[in-house]
């Protein structure tokens, strides 16, 4: 199959490629509910040193920077609780952590989560962490300029491969919430 944007070697509709994906995603896309039918998603092979964005778009193709969203974890703090959220904004911004995200939890604190805090908690790789599979509980605050693309390059669960998803699969994950300018440049 043809992969609906970038250039890569090998794309597979991820239900068709689920030992290739961490145990959480693969079971997200296993019950995967909603009008895009989980086919739509699809996996990409690539290589774990051409993780990083700006590599990686050189090799995979330049228009990848504007197709591209990261997922990062995010701890709110109030009163001794503490409450994780994954934040999914296109790769050319950043999360508005101590603005959007913070008045959205109504958290006094935000900030990123630690990386094993982020990697345990979700069984993804750090770098590869995705919005599809993670804790049902978790808010997904999604940025609406995500939501508008057609297709959007984002992480698989692990640091070698990506998910290429529609970008209006976004807004109908778990506990998935729309907003603007949660990414800012």
């Amino acid at each position: 199959m043809r992969a609906p944007i970038g250039h890569f070697d090998n794309a597979t509709p991820a239900p068709d490629c689920l030992d290739a994906l961490t145990r959480p995603v693969a079971d997200a896309v296993r019950q995967w509910r909603g009008s895009v039918p989980a086919e739509q998603i699809v996996y990409v092979d690539t290589e774990p040193q051409w993780a990083d964005t700006a590599t990686f778009v050189q090799h995979y193709g330049e228009e990848l920077l504007e197709q591209s969203a990261n997922c990062v974890v995010v701890a709110g703090k109030r009163g001794g609780e503490t409450t994780l959220v994954a934040c999914v904004v296109l790769s050319g911004t950043r999360v508005d952590v101590n603005g959007v995200v913070r008045r959205q939890l109504g958290a006094r604190k935000a900030s990123f989560a630690a990386m094993d805090t982020a990697t345990g908690e979700t069984g993804m790789e750090y770098g590869g962490i995705t919005p599809i599979g993670l804790p049902a509980t978790w808010p997904v605050l999604v940025d609406s300029a995500v939501v508008d693309l057609p297709y959007v390059l984002v992480g698989s669960g692990r640091r070698r491969g990506k998910l290429l998803v529609p970008g209006k699969a976004f807004a109908e994950l778990p506990n998935a919430v729309v907003l603007e300018g949660l990414g800012v440049a």
